[in-house]
């Protein structure tokens, strides 16, 4: 069921948390019966323009698809806009650019990757790059920014920020794997929720420099919260302020490594 996060009349801002489900027991990985990772796809809307952030692979688009019809006509749709070029992000790509007249907005460093989920040529003319320093998007008259979050975990990454109901869009960044009835809703103790990120940030990320560097940027904006592609969002200041304190310490990706974890199998060290 869709999640509105923001809506004051002109302006909307609705999360597809669960058209990707299974239970949080399942999640182990290797052998289990989970054979897909939770994605949440978001839709704005504003001034009856629209654009779909992360809208995901071949999994979720028809569930997308329909379910954004309740707020906009699906083939007036601006943009989908890709934060980066994962399959869980956008490998639905083709069908979004033959049932809606949409421009698709990845960051320039993968520019020239997307169309492999292409059909030859359904690309042309429908792309625009997002420059390493990011920009803004106008979406009905509204600013909507695109913020770097290189390395976090892709080489070329981009958040998203909506001045208007203040959320910061940040893909893996926050991401928890929780239950599904948890998935898109406010994380109530964060204390309690760090078991569900903090393996998955310990990997995925990849230093506590570009970490740090992160954070500086987003202490420059008025935050209300931060809404991740998988699992649960930060809701307020305090809880907000809680990620951004974690996230800026956090040892993760290359401060982990050591020589052990290059070594050739069955040669001794």
């Amino acid at each position: 069921m869709p999640i509105t996060l923001f809506d004051n009349g002109t302006h909307k801002c609705i999360a597809f948390p669960d058209l990707v489900s299974c239970d949080s027991d399942e999640k182990a990985g290797e052998g289990s019966a989970c054979e897909s990772v939770q994605a949440n796809q978001f839709l704005i809307v504003n001034n009856e323009h629209a654009a779909l952030i992360d809208p995901g692979g071949n999994l979720t688009y028809t569930r997308l698809f329909m379910g954004i019809s309740d707020y906009v006509f699906p083939k007036n749709l601006d943009y989908v806009i890709a934060s980066h070029q994962d399959p869980d992000i956008v490998a639905s790509l083709n069908k979004w650019l033959v049932g809606t007249g949409c421009k698709v907005v990845v960051p320039k460093l993968w520019k020239r990757f997307v169309p492999h989920f292409c059909s030859p040529g359904a690309t042309k003319g429908r792309l625009i790059g997002i420059p390493d320093e990011g920009m803004d998007i106008e979406i009905g008259g509204a600013a909507f920014k695109a913020i770097p979050a290189h390395f976090l975990h892709s080489e070329g990454n981009f958040h998203f920020y909506d001045p208007v109901s203040r959320i910061l869009f940040t893909g893996d960044v926050g991401a928890s794997l929780v239950s599904d009835d948890l998935c898109g809703k406010p994380v109530k103790d964060f204390d309690a929720h760090l078991k569900t990120m903090e393996p998955f940030h310990r990997r995925y990320m990849a230093s506590n420099k570009v970490c740090r560097y992160w954070v500086n940027m987003v202490r420059k904006l008025d935050v209300d919260m931060i809404v991740p592609q998988h699992g649960s969002l930060f809701q307020g200041s305090a809880m907000v302020g809680r990620f951004l304190d974690w996230f800026e310490n956090l040892q993760c990706g290359t401060d982990l490594l050591t020589q052990g974890n290059y070594r050739v199998p069955g040669l001794a060290a």
